[in-house]
């Protein structure tokens, strides 16, 4: 059975406020881990008003400390704005405090718009074809491996310890699928963002995957998709609609200040233009009832023979957010 994981970008609802979102995204944790779900990622996104924060491993440090079992992480880590023997560091040392339990997910996006990149890099100089050699990089400050001749051979990327987090390349094209198969690393390809290739790109990964000697010897997918779950097919269609507001702000350069309400989404004054752009991006979530989303999650496990799922449920109430997780983890029979 495939396994299932969260991934939260912590969206500030309509009417809250960035420290109740934070504070729900704690309560989130802690009843995944009591629902049997293996990891919880949260995102990097700067200078977005819709959610709540930039920093993931400062996140990743407050939730793994709120729990005790499940994996956390980044999803991921913009590498090309860091050094790579910073980005070691911090994550070394989540290993220490909290072994066995940290991933390390790692992409090459800005995660914001140019100003943000601009601010993060200021008066440095990025070339982003240079991400392969960071993540190699990090791999050996991980290991304390780095290859003999390196410059930075004798460097060591504090606390040295005995583990070392899962290391994943997230991408929504091709490249990054590449990049995994070369440096024998675990992949994962964002579904939700709607970009095609996904499928070509995880079959490409794992016919051209070449065993990295630190790192597991065999390839290893994961998917993330948006899935919103409830009792009826009906309540289901309507916890999705604040989804389908935001999402369509992202799509048209429109983004909104928070995730809306319900009614908010119902009460848009939608386009014929907007409502074929809403009816294509329903296309590609799993909403319905516990049945159904388990369906549409094992079929797209299936499509981009993917052993991993992890859910994004951008769903307004709390309360109907944590049933959504709930019920899908009972579909699937994952809770301990």
């Amino acid at each position: 059975m495939v396994k299932l994981g969260v991934l939260d970008q912590v969206f500030v609802g309509e009417g809250k406020t960035a420290a109740e979102a934070l504070k729900e995204s704690t309560r989130l944790i802690r009843a995944a881990e009591s629902f049997g779900y293996s990891r919880f990622w949260v995102s990097e996104h700067h200078g977005m008003r819709a959610i709540a924060f930039s920093s993931p491993e400062v996140l990743i440090a407050h939730l793994a400390a709120a729990t005790s079992r499940i994996r956390v992480g980044a999803g991921g880590i913009m590498l090309p704005h860091y050094s790579a023997y910073k980005v070691a560091e911090n994550f070394r040392l989540l290993e220490a405090l909290h072994p066995g339990r940290i991933d390390l997910g790692l992409g090459r996006a800005p995660g914001g718009m140019p100003i943000s990149t601009k601010a993060l890099q200021e008066n440095k100089y990025v070339d982003v074809n240079q991400y392969p050699q960071q993540v190699s990089d990090l791999i050996g400050f991980l290991y304390e491996a780095m290859p003999a001749g390196h410059p930075y051979e004798k460097l060591l990327a504090a606390p040295s310890i005995s583990t070392a987090p899962e290391i994943w390349l997230l991408g929504s094209s091709d490249e990054s699928a590449k990049i995994a198969a070369q440096l024998g690393t675990s992949y994962a390809f964002a579904e939700f963002f709607g970009t095609p290739g996904g499928r070509e790109a995880i079959r490409y990964y794992l016919e051209h995957f070449e065993p990295n000697p630190l790192l597991p010897n065999r390839p290893r997918t994961m998917i993330a998709t948006i899935a919103v779950c409830a009792e009826t097919e009906e309540e289901a269609d309507r916890l999705a609609k604040s989804a389908d507001l935001l999402f369509l702000g992202v799509r048209t350069g429109k983004e909104m200040p928070f995730l809306p309400s319900v009614q908010t989404a119902v009460d848009y004054p939608y386009s014929n233009v907007e409502q074929v752009l809403v009816r294509e991006i329903r296309q590609r979530r799993a909403v319905g009832t516990p049945d159904q989303v388990k369906e549409r999650l094992l079929k797209l496990s299936e499509e981009y023979n993917a052993e991993e799922i992890l859910i994004n449920s951008p769903i307004h109430d709390e309360r109907a957010r944590i049933r959504s997780y709930e019920l899908i983890a009972e579909a699937f029979g994952i809770r301990d």
